[in-house]
């Protein structure tokens, strides 16, 4: 398998790096913050931060009924939701480029966002509208990412040992089996159908509600807690299989419940906001150019980076376009892909002067 694209900033002190992720909270909060006070009605930050400590009991809310009802019905939500899903694609990627020793490995390849999109696509044409049940669309969605992993583990699966590599061309499969799947279902959709799922392939949060996204947040939650506290035995597994089985870790086993908790923690973001790219895959590299390759600071700085970027990539898509909407994947793009060509070109320019 290829090594990873880049082993990050060694030349930046020890003590320097483990500044970066205090330095990414603060940043988070602070972007938490004026997400909150952007919109259609501003509201100020003094306000939003005051709201906030009423929830923990620290004080009463004391502020304009309006803004009350806008951040707690509508912009918090909607906040929370986002900083989950950036935090648990990161983390998932830069997981999936630890287990499979591969910079190209996002949470995309081993299948679950394909099967989402599929389940999600049958739920448009078979059962309702985005608007009829909203439950039922992230529901299936979640079915379908969990069915199809369950796929690509069992074509994956060798005497019961899941195969990286193999794993990866039964991700690439599987990939292909829904994308025609999801072909025979647009052209049996509606026009109206269509722009629904469309719509919702690109990615959005404006389904936020604190009811519905509860189940999916503690799938998240669980999911990035248990990979952030795998963190040591990433950095032992990328030294080899045969070497981290030397150091008595039993391989296989960790293999797959890493990429259970991968599959879970990403079926249920997919599920609630749609498929979001870019977000797993490039985060992590970005991140490991400036703290390294070390798993214990990669992980979280990795999640607060992400939440970051979804965070603001989600303001972006509410306000630039106000009345209307921007798909929120499309801004993903727009900034990941960049990324991507500037993380090859930088590998590229290193090689040649190697």
């Amino acid at each position: 398998m290829a090594r990873p694209l880049n082993q990050g900033n060694t030349s930046m002190g020890r003590e320097i790096r483990h500044l970066v992720v205090p330095g990414l909270a603060i940043l988070l909060v602070i972007t938490v913050v004026a997400a909150a006070c952007t919109g259609s009605v501003s509201i100020p930050a003094f306000h939003v931060v005051q709201y906030m400590a009423s929830h923990t009991g620290l004080t009463d809310a004391g502020i304009p009924w309006q803004h009350e009802a806008v951040l707690g019905s509508i912009r918090l939500p909607r906040i929370f939701l986002g900083t989950l899903v950036g935090a648990t694609l990161a983390v998932s990627g830069a997981s999936l480029q630890a287990i499979f020793r591969n910079p190209l490995a996002d949470p995309g390849l081993v299948g679950i966002s394909s099967g989402c999109a599929l389940a999600a696509a049958g739920t448009v044409v078979f059962g309702t509208t985005l608007t009829g049940e909203p439950w039922l669309l992230p529901i299936a969605a979640f079915v379908g990412g969990m069915a199809a992993v369950s796929v690509v583990h069992l074509l994956a699966a060798i005497n019961g040992r899941v195969n990286p590599a193999t794993m990866l061309l039964a991700g690439i499969a599987v990939n292909a089996l829904c994308a025609t799947g999801i072909g025979l279902l647009v052209y049996l959709g509606d026009d109206l159908q269509m722009r629904q799922f469309l719509f919702w392939t690109m990615g959005s949060l404006s389904n936020s509600d604190w009811r519905q996204i509860v189940p999916a947040s503690l799938i998240m939650c669980v999911a990035v807690f248990v990979l952030v506290r795998q963190s040591n035995q990433l950095n032992i597994l990328v030294l080899g299989e045969r070497e981290a089985g030397h150091l008595g870790m039993d391989v296989p086993r960790f293999i797959r419940l890493s990429t259970i908790l991968v599959s879970l923690g990403v079926g249920a973001a997919v599920s609630v906001s749609g498929v979001i790219g870019f977000v797993g895959l490039v985060v992590p590299h970005l991140v490991r150019l400036v703290i390294g390759a070390d798993h214990r600071l990669l992980l979280p700085g990795s999640a607060l980076a992400g939440a970051i970027l979804m965070t603001l990539s989600d303001t972006a898509a509410r306000t630039l376009a106000e009345p209307a909407e921007m798909p929120i994947g499309l801004l993903c793009s727009l900034i990941g892909a960049p990324c991507l060509v500037w993380l090859l070109f930088c590998r590229t320019r290193r090689s040649t002067a190697s």
